[in-house]
């Protein structure tokens, strides 16, 4: 007992061995023209303690041990210094830059969108709440090798390279956003891009710290609900909008404050609105008569959020915790239900017309959201901060139909996350680990996947180290991914000794259990050949196991107007028998290399990257149809009600392209950029092309201050998508104009802007090609937004 007392007391000594007296550091921040820079915020590596120059730009900042110091400034490129406690009068010189650089929390080294190996994409500040959109898919489309599934303007959710789904990891303060967005495109993605701070898109090494999910890339929206820093004072923000297109209204505020160390915050938005208009598009009915439509049906919303946080902020330890809410309703286009109107009469197919008509259907969403953050910075020579993030998620999704509920899809998450980041000679680094468990049920007609439970447990580690001017980048992840579930087959047959030939059903309940090791690794490089000039690469391969849609799915999706058979089922005549045997992993190796420039009036990222997929989840046409009364059967013949029978399947598959954007600051109050992607999917030895891959763009943005008023006008070219799968058709191109008026007011305390938004100036006809129902909803007409924003 002795000894083990001993061994305990020494690692504690370790951890804590921190210098007792604090030592102040001193230093002046100037430009690469040897002059002051006002409001530079100096920062402590690993700590919440900040300070800002003043218009000389001196600093003074507190330090207890040996530390890095963080200097950043809008329109400069930040820079590192490491300090001891006798460091003093330090010169800091930060070069200008034309492009905004934030920090990417996502990136859990505390490196800022320039120094990313990776390539990454942010949106935040006024960028982001002018590009702000209902749905997380819209709100990001905009940016290079990023799309949108496009459900309608109620559920839309991005497309990264070409993958979605599945492989796009979607997080809220890094843990998993937990709805099911995963398991259809009609279920809308609860992270709420209004009342975020900014929001990360990432690809490459960084995403192996969320999870075989992550292949395609990460989508981390970054809020403030648990505050990492002290606020002083109260402090707020509220905006109005409307919009013509939906007649929607949207309110959303924002209240913080604090007080020695404590602080709260809250926030909220409330939106509401109609059907949106279109431009004249044709469509055919059931009975393939052509209609003339200027709007989508039953695209309506009505949605409310409520968030609370609070926390602590000291020296070296920092607490928090956030409860957030949503409610929503919104209507699900294309929802249609296919009845046997054999036998009717004219009146009873008029009845169910009527009613169809009458009634249709809608999602009724619900989310509770717990999240709770414990750090603590220890500052030693091996052990720099401990962090810890736990989440609860309650997620509700329910299809209502004709008054009441249908079909309900409920997923109950527990996620946590512990990162010690660390230092071990030249090598700086953060290793973890990541437990989440989801429980999935699916209750109705529509219950097309069975209820499971999905449990992963990881390991991970991400380390760095400089190299003179090139800084490179390692990291791993091993997880262990077991999936549960009860699969119910049903044999259908008929008693031939009966009279009436009743159908009778024989249900079969086998449990089912399967458990997959999942090994990441990656590699990378950053040469910063001179100041801000760089050239980045990174390779990374990640297996990723199926989901339980992926591998379990048996059952009529409406939404898609399909019939969904998963990886563990096998079609023998027209039945299907559940028998998983030798599912495969889907394994992807992933090549990245990126070009960048961001000194001066002149700057441009241009990233390459290839990806090589084995056994490629997806979804084939099986070339049967499903009928209620008959089953599977050959789609030859069949009744018009039968829908088409997809089957997941894994194929090889590769997917390339380019993604670019550059800028040039023509005047000091113009600037002009232009950006674009392209992206080509298929399967290898000429098997033909992957589905729904979204259409290449290409975009330019022009820029122009006048005092206090900011224009923008945005044009963007979708091209024609002509590589398609065997059961998909063409999408045309077509052309979308934006723009933005910007006027800031002068109220004294409030800063204030009123804003006016017109997108698709032209009134541009645009159907989605990665859209399920591109011909039943195509983008939105002419819109105009009005609105005001102010903060205090």
């Amino acid at each position: 007992m002795t000894k083990l007392t001993l061994i305990s007391s020494a690692i504690f000594s370790v951890l804590c061995s921190q210098s007792a007296l604090a030592a102040t550091v001193t230093g002046k921040v100037m430009d690469d023209k040897n002059q002051p820079i006002k409001n530079a915020s100096i920062h402590v590596h690993g700590k919440n303690q900040s300070v800002k120059s003043n218009d000389l730009g001196e600093f003074a900042i507190d330090i207890d041990a040996n530390s890095q110091l963080h200097i950043s400034k809008d329109n400069y490129i930040d820079s590192r210094i490491a300090v001891t406690e006798s460091s003093n009068n330090l010169s800091v010189s930060l070069k200008p830059t034309s492009v905004e650089t934030v920090v990417v929390y996502a990136s859990a080294l505390h490196k800022n969108s320039l120094e990313m190996i990776s390539p990454v994409s942010v949106l935040s500040g006024d960028e982001l709440r002018n590009k702000s959109k209902p749905t997380l898919g819209e709100t990001l489309k905009g940016l290079p090798g990023v799309n949108a599934s496009y459900f309608g303007p109620v559920s839309s959710s991005p497309i990264i390279r070409g993958l979605d789904g599945p492989r796009v990891k979607i997080t809220q303060n890094g843990l998993d956003a937990s709805d099911a967005s995963r398991i259809g495109p009609d279920h809308a993605t609860s992270s709420d891009s209004l009342a975020a701070e900014q929001i990360e898109v990432l690809r490459g090494p960084s995403t192996l710290l969320y999870g075989s999910g992550a292949i395609g890339g990460v989508v981390n929206v970054v809020d403030n609900r648990i505050p990492t820093s002290n606020i002083d004072e109260l402090t707020g923000a509220a905006e109005y909008s409307h919009d013509t297109v939906s007649n929607s209204n949207t309110v959303a505020a924002k209240l913080e404050t604090g007080n020695e160390g404590f602080n709260f915050h809250f926030d909220g938005t409330k939106r509401s609105g109609d059907d949106y208009q279109t431009p004249t598009f044709t469509i055919a009915d059931d009975d393939g008569d052509v209609e003339t439509e200027s709007s989508v049906e039953n695209t309506f919303i009505d949605s409310e959020t409520l968030n609370f946080g609070t926390s602590y902020v000291g020296d070296h330890l920092t607490i928090g915790f956030s409860y957030g809410s949503i409610e929503t309703d919104y209507g699900i286009p294309g929802h249609e239900h296919h009845h046997d109107h054999e036998g009717e009469t004219e009146e009873e197919h008029a009845e169910h017309e009527d009613e169809a008509a009458e009634e249709p259907v809608y999602a009724h969403l619900e989310q509770d959201r717990w999240q709770g953050l414990v750090s603590y910075a220890l500052h030693n020579n091996w052990i720099e901060t401990i962090n810890l993030r736990v989440g609860y998620t309650d997620y509700s999704h329910s299809e209502i139909e004709d008054g009441e509920i249908g079909t309900t899809f409920k997923n109950k998450t527990t996620e946590a996350r512990l990162n010690v980041e660390h230092k071990f000679a030249d090598w700086h680094g953060m290793m973890g680990y990541h437990y989440s468990d989801s429980d999935y049920d699916a209750i109705g007609e529509e219950a097309f996947t069975p209820a499971s439970v999905t449990t992963t447990n990881a390991l991970y580690l991400l380390e760095e180290r400089e190299f003179g001017d090139v800084t490179v980048e390692l990291g791993a992840r091993i997880e262990d991914y077991k999936i549960e579930s009860q699969i119910s087959e049903v044999e259908h047959g008929h008693d031939h000794d009966n009279d009436e030939a009743e159908e009778e059903h024989d249900e079969e309940t086998l449990g089912y259990s399967k458990s997959f090791t999942n090994l990441s690794v990656s590699a990378g490089a950053i040469w910063q050949y001179k100041p801000g000039h760089s050239i980045a690469t990174s390779i990374s391969h990640s297996e990723r196991a199926p989901l339980s849609a992926e591998l379990l799915s048996n059952g009529l999706h409406i939404a898609t107007g399909t019939y969904e058979l998963g990886l563990g089922y096998n079609i023998e005549g027209n039945e299907a028998h559940f028998e998983p045997e030798n599912i495969k992993q889907e394994t992807s190796t992933n090549l990245d290399l990126s070009f960048r420039r961001f000194s001066g009036d002149f700057g441009y990222t241009v990233n390459f990257f290839y990806n090589d997929i084995k056994n490629f989840y997806f979804q084939e046409n099986t070339g049967l149809v499903y009928d209620e009364e008959d089953g599977l059967e050959s789609a030859i013949g069949a009744h018009d009600d039968a829908v088409a029978v997809y089957q997941f399947t894994s194929k090889d598959a590769e997917l390339y392209g380019i993604e670019f954007d550059a800028h040039y600051q023509i005047t000091s109050s113009a600037m002009v950029k232009v950006f674009g992607d392209s992206t080509r999917a298929k399967l290898k030895d000429d098997e033909g092309n992957l589905p729904r891959i979204p259409a290449n763009k290409l975009g330019s943005e022009l820029q122009y201050d006048l005092g206090d008023l900011q224009l923008t006008l945005t044009g963007t070219h979708y091209f024609d998508q002509n590589d398609v799968t065997a059961f998909e058709t063409q999408t045309d191109g077509y052309t979308l104009f934006d723009a933005q008026a910007n006027y800031q007011l002068d109220l004294g305390a409030v800063d204030a802007q009123l804003y006016i938004n017109v997108d698709n100036i032209t009134d541009e006809l645009g159907f989605v090609h990665s859209s399920f129902i591109k011909d039943k909803a195509p983008l939105p007409g002419r819109n105009f937004r009005f609105g005001v924003r102010g903060y205090f």
